[in-house]
């Protein structure tokens, strides 16, 4: 299950009993860390001061106030400043939610519906209260044909919400389904006033209407696709909310906008702006560093997580003719020289991608089990032979590998699939070229494209890659405009309804859908709903290690590479918790942290 916010939190313990009662938070197994009435997360602070200004960067631009819809694209940190869920997760447990808006929550003997009483003191940013009547709404809203698709995608066993009375609203499941309460718990809440009186996928100057939420900070300032202030709320309902004691701690955040990694680097270090996630080894290993840094007044960190690494990967788009033939894919992804690639451009800092889910328990290793086999071999004539007989290995470059080798087998499986080299450059029958674009949004990354392509031109194949302007690039991205793309695909390690969302030949047709290699396999589908709908943790497991290795020998992407930590470049000023949490991103860990001076 990965959380609509973004927040990947590891499950352990799982499919104990679940006590059917109402109660203050709710999760998987059934098992609390925090009892009710507790004071707040451990991975706060009760040294947290509020108060101060907090300046942050996002790249490229934006141009609508509505986080919620397919078209256009949101300002930074509108969905977790602005608007709020019925229960939010904790980073440091298993999966597991605390009410927020929804002060109790109870999920049904049959486990086919979950019913909410709502917070008596959760109010909009306007004074409103929410009501039921908000709830509802922002079900039907985002299960609606206005909404990304997305949202219809991960909520579609939500099947309708029923108001029981002022504060009470039950969730009905289409069916049942281990994580759907939980599911229910990450639904955002809108203001059914506010949307009525403007539309909730209104498009031009509209679009930049202020909205009205439930969350600890307001919009205070705004110029459009450059920058975004939000001051706290001064009468934020849930300023003493456990959940949210100790957190969003400055009086405002302003989110200034860059072209490019380098351009945003050099302002960080210039001080126009307090935090920086570094995703660049060569900035993080040559330069961080400054007299800045030497004075102590900024400060680089490595800092450590639990986070499942996924995958990532060079993806190929299979709706183009080129890359509809897994051999043609598998040749491609020999052309990769991983080992040179990390030592050489990396600093040796990253891991070579294994897995789907790599770095969990849902990773394949070996040969199939008994039970893996039990779900592949009614599929064993649409499936390749090495999904039986192979691990999952990366191709290598280390010896006895070499990359003249992975060439060598590469032009073999060219040939194979009807593409033979005349004249230095690589044609099919029909005497077609075999050329095709990378698309980029990030500048720094075409040095990691450069010698790819290189050794792709050693196969006669033409490459040509670019970097284009942020904004551009999501719309081509949501609409599939592209041969291929570096993405990657986060996972948790209770995988579950986002799976539609990745791999399933209805997202595959979907634009906005993550499904960005266009994957259309009656065995995918039905092994995504055998893990939705899993009951016990060994099916899951079992479930996932064998979509593993179907992804994986289909040849969707040209596996890429992982890090375990968060590379952190931060203003002295800022302070932080003494105890981290455990399954986070940067952002949700800043959201803890004060200013001291």
């Amino acid at each position: 299950m990965r959380c609509i916010l973004q927040q990947c939190v590891l499950v352990a313990l799982l499919f104990l009993p679940l006590p059917l009662h109402a109660a203050h938070g709710l999760s998987i197994d059934g098992v609390l860390k925090y009892p009710k009435g507790f004071v707040r997360f451990d991975y706060t602070s009760a040294e947290a001061k509020p108060g101060g200004h907090l300046n942050l960067h996002d790249l490229g631009s934006f141009d609508k106030m509505n986080p919620f819809t397919l078209k256009g694209v949101p300002p930074a940190g509108l969905t977790s400043y602005v608007f709020e869920t019925l229960a939010v997760p904790s980073l440091d447990e298993p999966f597991a939610e605390y009410g927020l808006i929804a002060e109790d929550i109870e999920l049904a003997e049959d486990k086919k519906s979950v019913t909410f009483t709502l917070n008596s003191r959760a109010t909009f940013s306007d004074g409103t209260p929410v009501r039921v009547e908000d709830v509802q709404f922002s079900l039907e809203t985002l299960k609606g044909e206005q909404a990304h698709p997305f949202y219809q995608i991960y909520f579609h066993d939500l099947e309708r919400a029923e108001v029981l009375d002022a504060r009470r609203i039950r969730f009905h499941f289409a069916r049942t389904n281990r994580e759907l309460h939980m599911i229910a718990g990450q639904l955002p809440i809108l203001s059914k006033a506010f949307y009525t009186a403007h539309p909730f996928d209104a498009a031009g100057g509209a679009a930049m209407t202020i909205p009205v939420g439930s969350g600890p900070y307001v919009i205070s300032q705004v110029v459009p696709g450059k920058m975004i202030s939000y001051k706290k709320n001064p009468t934020y309902w849930a300023s003493e909310h456990p959940t949210r004691r100790g957190m969003f701690n400055f009086d405002t955040i302003t989110v200034k906008y860059y072209k490019d990694p380098v351009v945003s680097l050099e302002a960080f270090k210039a001080g126009e702006f307090d935090f920086l996630s570094v995703h660049i080894a060569k900035q993080w290993q040559r330069d961080i560093r400054g007299r800045r840094f030497d004075r102590g007044e900024l400060i680089k960190k490595n800092i450590p997580h639990r986070n499942n690494a996924g995958m990532q990967g060079f993806v190929f788009n299979t709706r183009r003719p080129l890359f509809q033939d897994a051999r043609v894919r598998r040749a491609l992804g020999l052309a990769l020289d991983f080992e040179w690639t990390n030592a050489s451009l990396f600093y040796s800092q990253y891991t070579r991608n294994n897995s789907y889910f790599s770095n969990s328990i849902y990773a394949a290793t070996g040969l199939p089990s008994q039970d893996e086999l039990e779900l592949l071999s009614p599929w064993r004539e649409q499936l390749p032979p090495e999904v039986f007989t192979e691990p999952l290995n990366p191709p290598s470059t280390t010896e006895p590998h070499s990359l003249r080798q992975n060439l060598l087998q590469a032009k073999q499986l060219l040939a194979q699939a009807g593409w033979q080299v005349q004249n230095g450059v690589l044609k099919n029958t029909a005497g077609r070229e075999f050329r095709f674009d990378i698309l980029l949004v990030d500048n720094a990354f075409e040095r990691v494209i450069a010698p790819y392509a290189n050794n792709l031109k050693k196969l006669g194949i033409t490459v040509e890659y670019r970097s284009i302007d942020p904004s551009l690039y999501i719309d081509r991205i949501k609409n599939f405009d592209f041969d291929m793309v570096v993405s990657s695909f986060g996972q948790s390690q209770s995988p579950g309804n986002e799976q539609r969302d990745y791999w399933s030949s209805q997202a595959a047709d979907q634009p906005g859908s993550r499904n960005l290699a266009g994957i259309k396999s009656p065995v995918v589908d039905a092994l995504i709903d055998t893990i939705i709908y899993a009951d016990t943790q060994e099916k899951l497991t079992t479930a996932c290690r064998a979509l593993d290795r179907i992804l994986w020998y289909g040849y969707y992407v040209v596996p890429n590479w992982y890090l375990s930590s968060h590379r952190l470049a931060y203003a002295a000023w800022l302070r932080q918790p003494e105890t981290l949490p455990l399954y986070f991103s940067a952002g949700q860990w800043l959201d803890t942290w004060w200013r001291h001076e």
